[in-house]
């Protein structure tokens, strides 16, 4: 069984690959036909008009002639001020000579832009590769390291929180340190975490460890956004963001199903021991390639601006997870959320009045910035809950393993993987709103389907569900977003992708913390309306109840008094199970209801018009 699993996870991602790198020579294929295309043209034009420059030559020699001797005649006399003009527009000077030398890197430049994305792309795989990884081990660090669940939950938790609190203020680190410093930075942060929480003795030495993670983490994805956005111009972006979409998503699909896999042969220590080898040869390739793809400045610190989002971030991502778990009349969470909310009125308030911001606001004057990001903040919350919704389905209820549901998840992963670059190239040419409402028709009817679980739904039914569902995903997730930042000024790039990533993370919680709340709620509903039915005075219950415990007695051996406990014992599990089940297909449905909103939010979303200033 190992061996299959480990080939059929191997396949997939050789799958992946191939797929990709036919369709990358395909293009370098068809971009050197058009590059021979132009060359010959040029060819020919010089030969058709070089007849013309020898008839011309003797008029030429002519006129250099007769400008010799207007200019004996003019000697001495100042030239005329139009053609001083004249003649300074055509000079360059040593300034304008030295910005182009020291003008950031761009895509169309022969430098090693690729170099500079292979680095950043591998960081981010390896950072949510990570998270994902985690999740799985949850009960066997519970067991190693003597800890309970509401304990043991900080290390999502926590880590979630550091990186609410990082995000933010990535726009402000790229302006003062520069891309490269702050990725090799982010990275190193990132390793050395791993290394803390692969070495770790107990609980606070491994949450330590996690924290350093974070730091970096938190820091890479918006890093990346914003270098890809340096690069590219507005006309390749769908093309490179497609690709970046293979990252986002590839990573936390394989993610289950290796830590699965891990788990059942080997200690929950060599998920971190796994990306640690990564992390090194990523720093390693980081500082022989990395270098600065945008203006480095030197901000203000806006201190007052930091304490604000670090109390109002991380307050409300607490709140809303820690939602999911007591519910929303809980005093703890009220309270997180209250203070959350205070703290970001007052951070809102601070970045629109003071003159350097820390994160700029005005991103949001730009209505297909705030419209796209309003539609990216829907969809998380629709996918980030299902996918918390579905394990519990498959592994609670249903009795499959963790590595089987990982295995579930596999195949839609890559489908979304292959899918990225294509509906990337799509949205070169005809933007996100046509994009957006066919992958979220897709998604919605998707969605709603998986409100009809039962304890009897295929294997093979969920799988092509989920399949489905991901490829309608594929034209949603970076096409809106980068609609969006499409239409920012230059020098409002990374203050949207913070600003963006930021809206995104704290929907994510949102969603999936009011989806299990939504599940859980919906669950003691229907267990109450089951009980109710179920009695003893029911005839047709209680004749039922009688021959079952008469059988089970009969069937075990056992006096007819443990018969009744047994049958007590399997209609409560029963009446448990289907009421789960019922409040899961609740949540779902609230699922769909979410992703029709941003189905009917996608039919206003326009081409942005790239601004260059």
């Amino acid at each position: 069984m190992t061996m299959y699993i480990t080939v059929y996870v191997i396949v997939s991602i050789l799958l992946l690959l191939i797929i990709n790198l036919r369709m990358a020579k395909a293009k370098k294929k068809t971009q050197q036909d058009i590059n021979e295309q132009t060359t010959i043209s040029q060819i020919t034009d010089e030969k058709s008009e070089q007849p013309l420059l020898n008839e011309n030559t003797q008029d030429e020699q002519a006129q250099h002639d007769l400008s010799n001797e207007v200019n004996d005649m003019l000697k001495g006399s100042p030239i005329p001020e139009p053609a001083l003009e004249f003649v300074e527009g055509n000079v360059q000077t040593d300034e304008s000579i030295t910005q182009q030398q020291n003008a950031p890197e761009t895509a169309g430049d022969d430098s090693g832009a690729g170099k500079v994305l292979v680095a950043l792309m591998l960081g981010a795989f390896v950072a949510i590769l990570n998270q994902t990884l985690l999740n799985v081990a949850i009960p066997h660090i519970m067991n190693d390291l003597g800890v309970s669940a509401n304990t043991v939950q900080w290390l999502s938790t926590g880590y979630m929180l550091v990186n609410g609190i990082a995000i933010p203020i990535t726009a402000f680190l790229i302006e003062k340190f520069g891309t490269r410093k702050l990725f090799l930075t982010a990275i190193f942060l990132f390793t050395a975490g791993s290394v803390v929480c692969s070495l770790s003795a107990n609980f606070s030495m491994l949450m330590l460890g996690r924290v350093i993670q974070a730091c970096g983490a938190g820091i890479i994805m918006p890093l990346l956004m914003t270098v890809f956005f340096a690069l590219f111009p507005p006309e390749k972006r769908g093309k490179a963001m497609g690709i970046m979409g293979i990252v986002m998503i590839f990573a936390p699909a394989i993610g289950p199903t290796l830590s699965g896999w891990l788990i059942g042969h080997y200690s929950w220590r060599l998920l971190f021991d796994i990306v640690i080898p990564i992390g090194v040869l990523d720093l390693i390739l980081s500082f022989l390639w990395m270098r600065d793809v945008t203006k480095v400045t030197n901000p203000k610190f806006d201190f007052p601006g930091f304490l604000f989002s670090t109390i109002g971030f991380g307050f409300l991502l607490y709140g809303f997870s820690e939602a999911g778990n007591d519910g929303w009349s809980s005093s703890i969470v009220i309270l997180s959320l209250s203070i959350g909310i205070i703290a970001l009125v007052l951070f809102v308030i601070r970045e629109l009045t003071t003159d350097k911001p820390m994160l700029d606001l005005r991103v949001f004057k730009y209505d297909i910035f705030t419209l796209t990001t309003i539609i990216s903040m829907i969809v998380n919350m629709a996918m980030f809950g299902a996918m918390i919704l579905l394990p519990i389905y498959l592994q609670n209820i249903r009795g499959y393993t963790a590595l089987e549901s990982g295995l579930l998840m596999l195949p839609g992963a890559i489908v979304m993987g292959i899918m990225s670059p294509i509906s990337g190239a799509l949205f070169d040419k005809i933007g996100a709103r046509w994009l957006a409402v066919f992958g979220l028709i897709i998604t919605t009817i998707t969605t709603w389907e998986f409100t009809r679980l039962t304890m009897t739904t295929s294997y093979s039914h969920i799988l092509l569900l989920y399949v489905m569902r991901m490829f309608g995903m594929s034209f949603i997730m970076m096409t809106v977003m980068t609609e969006g930042l499409n239409q920012l000024p230059r020098h409002l790039g990374s203050h949207g992708t913070a600003a963006s990533n930021t809206a995104r993370q704290v929907a994510g919680s949102i969603g999936t913390a009011l989806l299990v709340t939504v599940m859980t709620t919906r669950q003691g509903v229907h267990y109450g309306g089951y009980t109710s039915v179920i009695t003893s005075s029911n005839p047709f219950i209680a004749s039922s109840f009688s021959q079952l415990s008469q059988g089970l007695s009969a069937l075990t051996h056992l006096p007819g008094t443990v018969g009744s406990q047994l049958t007590t014992y399997l209609i409560y599990g029963k009446t448990v199970q289907q009421a789960t089940i019922d409040g899961i297909n609740d949540a779902f449905i609230v699922a769909t209801g979410i992703a029709a909103l941003a189905l009917l939010l996608a039919f206003f979303i326009k081409r942005a018009a790239v601004k260059q200033q």
